[in-house]
Formats: structure tokens, sequence, C-alpha cells
């Protein structure tokens, strides 16, 4: 891995949030995505137009998946990829919510290298590269430890807590939420809260900053059947996922029915 490629990324997310914070509180243009995947913004054109700009400029044989770019395959052959969400939780940005984030990763034969995930209306920027541990703002990070399953502060939808997806009993957790899933991994990574899970698949773009990031702070992450995470493959999607310190993800792990 070069080693600038996470100064690579750390300057296009700051860039890119400097986009977002003159679009942000304004009445900038959105519009609903086919399929009902939900809203896009103007602001996510234009971030999504410079990443890749500047992203395969400066890395001209890097692979390139974004959720605002249509698909290539032929990403699936590059030796690296840049993955990109231009605006994690376009629903809070519209909501002039601060809790958005651009999510921004290198990946290589399968799994990040580099990955920052920023937040520029907070002041927030998390980064981790392999084996090389997790930071926000510069300060290394933990996951939480000793965490005892009743009670965990756990980052999740009501609906991913339905009886129906447990066999083993909805775990007596404390349910918490923010819209930016690559946030929501960052917060476990920094220890705020204690896990984060969705069992509905997860669109690549959405986790693979956040999923290094929380790895590398000590946190499991995994799928929802507990098997390890795969990028750049042909359909970008993982089969969910589960992000907790070890012993408190095994117990999660351990109630949920593998083929939910």
């Amino acid at each position: 891995m070069p080693a600038d490629d996470l100064e690579l990324l750390s300057a296009a997310a700051e860039a890119a949030g400097a986009i977002a914070r003159r679009h942000f509180g304004t009445r900038t243009r959105w519009w609903e995505k086919a399929g009902g995947e939900g809203p896009v913004t103007e602001a996510d054109i234009e971030i999504d137009a410079m990443l890749r700009a500047r992203l395969t400029a400066a890395r001209p044989g890097y692979g390139w998946l974004s959720e605002e770019t249509a698909d290539d395959a032929a990403r699936l052959s590059a030796p690296a990829l840049f993955v990109v969400d231009p605006i994690d939780g376009t629903r809070a940005f519209l909501a002039g919510n601060p809790g958005f984030a651009h999510a921004l990763a290198v990946v290589r034969d399968g799994r990040p290298s580099a990955g920052v995930v920023h937040l520029p209306a907070l002041g927030l920027t998390y980064t981790a590269t392999a084996g090389g541990g997790a930071r926000l703002n510069g300060r290394p990070l933990a996951a939480a430890a000793g965490v005892a399953l009743d009670g965990a502060r756990l980052l999740v939808s009501k609906s991913q807590l339905a009886p129906e997806l447990w066999p083993g009993g909805v775990p007596p957790v404390e349910r918490h939420f923010r819209h930016a899933l690559a946030w929501r991994l960052c917060l476990v990574a920094e220890g705020a809260f204690h896990g984060t899970l969705t069992l509905r698949d997860a669109w690549h773009w959405d986790i693979a900053a956040g999923a290094l990031v929380a790895a590398e702070a000590g946190a499991r992450v995994t799928d929802r059947s507990g098997q390890a995470l795969r990028f750049n493959t042909p359909v970008p999607a993982s089969p969910g996922i589960i992000a907790a310190p070890p012993a408190l993800h095994d117990r999660l792990a351990a109630r949920l029915r593998i083929d939910a």
C-alpha cells in the first residue's frame, strides 16, 4: 500500500466537507432514486464528481466504486479500489442534522487497507490503516472492553430488533440510532457505544471505511452470520454487519437466526 493512501483520502474527505458545508442548511435540490433507494442531493453528485476526479487522477490504476456512480465491472480486476460514499446519511443532511459523513476507503485483495470517515458539521475525522490502528482527530481509539449483553448500548434501528429475527430472544440492549452507518461503526471504535448491527444487506460504500476503523480499534466486525467481510465482490454488498467487542459480538451472533 502506498504510504500516502491515507493522506490522499484524508485530504479528499476535507474537500468533500467543504462542498457539503456550502450546501448544508440550504434548499439544496434533491430527488428520490429509482427503486426506492432513498434521496440524493446535488451535493452528493458534486462531491462524487470531485472525489472521482481527484482520487483517480492521483491513482490512475485504482478501480472505482461509489454510491453515486454507475458500477463498472472493470473494478473487479483492479489491484486496488476506491470505495466511496459521497454523503452517508443523506436524510440527516437534508433534515439539517449534522450527523452525516463522507466515507472513503481503499480496498486491496478484498479488504480495506485505508479508510477515512469525516463528519464536517461536527469536526470529526476518523482514520485507520490495516495494521496501523484507528484514530479520531489524531487520537488513538479503542473499542469498549468487558461489555455485558444485558444493557449494552447498541446502535441499531428498531426494525432490526423484531422478535422473529432473534430465535434466542431479543437481546436486552439499550437501543440508540444514528443515520450514517459509517459513523455508527466509528462510534463503536470510539467506545461511545458498545456495538452496532444491521441484518439487512449493507452496501460496501456504507461500511468499508467504518469497518476498518472499528476493526483496528479492536472490535470484531463480520457479516450477520459471523463471516469475515469481503469487498470488491460482483454485488457490492455484505449480508448484514455486526460490529462489537469480541465477547459481545459473539453473544449477539449466538441469538441470531443465521438466514435472517
